[in-house]
Order: C-alpha cells, then sequence, then structure tokens
C-alpha cells in the first residue's frame, strides 16, 4: 500500500472519511490508499463504501464522464453574469475580472471557456440567435397549415417574440456594438436567405417583406426603448401583422391559395 498523502489526512480529520472521498477529487484512482486512510482512523475496509456508477465503474470514472456538463454549467454561468454585468453596470465594465466573481469562478476558469471578452460577447449573441432560430422553426412546425406563407409568419412571430424577450437581447446587442459594431454582420448570411425564403412563398413578395420589416421595426423600437406603444398596442399590431385577410385587399393580382388564409395560433403572445 502506498503511503497516506498529508492532503488525505487532512481531509479525513476535517470531514471525516465518507466526505472526504466524495468531495475531494485529488483522491482519484487511489483505492488502495484510501483504505489504508480508513484503518488508520478505525474504520475497517468492509465498511469503506466507494461510490460506483450504475454499471458498477469506479466514481472517478463517472467523474472525468461529467467534465462536459460542468464545463456546459460554466459557460452558461459565466454567460449569465456578463448579461447581468451588462444590464447593472454597463457594458464597458464588462470584464473578464468582473465575469469571474459576478460568477463565483476563478478568472482561470472563466478563460478556460472564454478566452477573451470578445469571445464572450460573441457567445451572448450566438446564444440570442440560437434561441430564436429555434423559436421560428418550432412556430412554423405549428402553424404550417393556417398559413399560405409560413416563412413570413414565422418572422413576424420571431420579432414578437424579440420585443417580449428584450431585456437580454437588448444588452447583448449593446455590449457587442460598443465592443465592436462588426459582430453584428455575422449573421447576415443567415438573415439574407431567410428574406430570399420569404419572397420566395410570396405571391405578392414586396407586400411580404414590408409586413416583415414592420414587425422588425416594432422589435427593435421596443429593443432601444424608443416606441411610444403600450405592451397592448404593440400586441394588437403584430397580430394585424400575422393576419393574412387583413392583407388580400392589398396583395398585387396574381395566383392565390385555393384555402382562405388563417391568422396563425398566437403562440407566445402577450
Amino acid at each position: 500500500m502506498g503511503r497516506l498523502p498529508r492532503f488525505f489526512a487532512d481531509d479525513f480529520r476535517e470531514k471525516g472519511v465518507s466526505r472526504a472521498i466524495r468531495s475531494d477529487t485529488r483522491i482519484h484512482g487511489h483505492r488502495s490508499t484510501i483504505r489504508l486512510a480508513a484503518c488508520l482512523v478505525g474504520i475497517g475496509s468492509d465498511q469503506l463504501s466507494i461510490p460506483a456508477t450504475p454499471s458498477g465503474a469506479p466514481w472517478f470514472r463517472e467523474s472525468k464522464m461529467d467534465n462536459a456538463s460542468r464545463s456546459e454549467r460554466s459557460r452558461n454561468a459565466a454567460i449569465q453574469a456578463a448579461l447581468t454585468i451588462i444590464a447593472r453596470d454597463g457594458p464597458g465594465r464588462l470584464t473578464l475580472d468582473a465575469i469571474a466573481r459576478e460568477a463565483g469562478m476563478s478568472k482561470g476558469g472563466v478563460m478556460h471557456q472564454f478566452p477573451t471578452k470578445q469571445a464572450v460577447l460573441m457567445a451572448l449573441l450566438d446564444q440570442q440567435r440560437a434561441y430564436f432560430e429555434e423559436f421560428s422553426q418550432r412556430f412554423k412546425a405549428e402553424n404550417r397549415s393556417a398559413t399560405a406563407e409560413p416563412e413570413l409568419a414565422a418572422r413576424i412571430a420571431t420579432w414578437r417574440e424579440v420585443a417580449l424577450k428584450r431585456e437580454p437581447v437588448a444588452f447583448a446587442i449593446l455590449g457587442a456594438l460598443i465592443e465592436d459594431p462588426g459582430f453584428l454582420s455575422v449573421g447576415r448570411d443567415t438573415e439574407a436567405k431567410k428574406v430570399d425564403l420569404i419572397k420566395a412563398e410570396a405571391e405578392d413578395p414586396q407586400l411580404a417583406l414590408l409586413r416583415a420589416a414592420a414587425a422588425q421595426g416594432l422589435a427593435l423600437a421596443s429593443l432601444l426603448g424608443i416606441s411610444t406603444l403600450s405592451e397592448k398596442e404593440r400586441a394588437q399590431l403584430f397580430e394585424r401583422l400575422l393576419d393574412d385577410a387583413q392583407w388580400l385587399a392589398l396583395a398585387k393580382p396574381g395566383k392565390r391559395s385555393a384555402r382562405r388564409p388563417k391568422s396563425p395560433s398566437k403562440s407566445r403572445a402577450s
């Protein structure tokens, strides 16, 4: 058996054997030394329980398997801390040190996830884009049969969701703009493709783009805090933009859908 390391003995005295074994990651792999430590403090080997995974594998292997989950938790904590700092103190106070303090992490732990402040800001924007892309896809799937223009409907509904979730989005955009205005051009190609899809499905492409642009304007005015509309008024305008039937008279003559247009469901409406 190996010699009992000093930090094992200290932990066993302060915490007790069972708690020390579970809490000290430095004990990984030292099974024989653990058993020796148990004997030294008067616990027989048959009374010592070393945690194991459901498959029976040693507990230290399970810990290694959980590294990805721990890393994701740390990443999310750092992102949330960055949002909190921008909202409370302003983008100028966003530093890796401030993120570490806010998240309760070491600076090294933050830098393991985000080497620079720019990387944090890019992650903030990516998180917002991912959320709204998932929302858009889900809205299309749920409302495809209710509208002749599902891409347009999803676009309007997504901008409505942006307006409803305005604070996190506004903080992320504000932080990115101050650090580097070029950040906001990253998703431009994706946006251009969405516009092409709206035009391709529309009977009147210009009218479709007008409705989409109106929704975008409503959301951005809300984000920037310059809107004079009440929440109720904004919600009513979004509903009119979503209602295909209200736009039929303005559409240029063309091949119309055989079914009567409907208003997509009020998913996540306020």
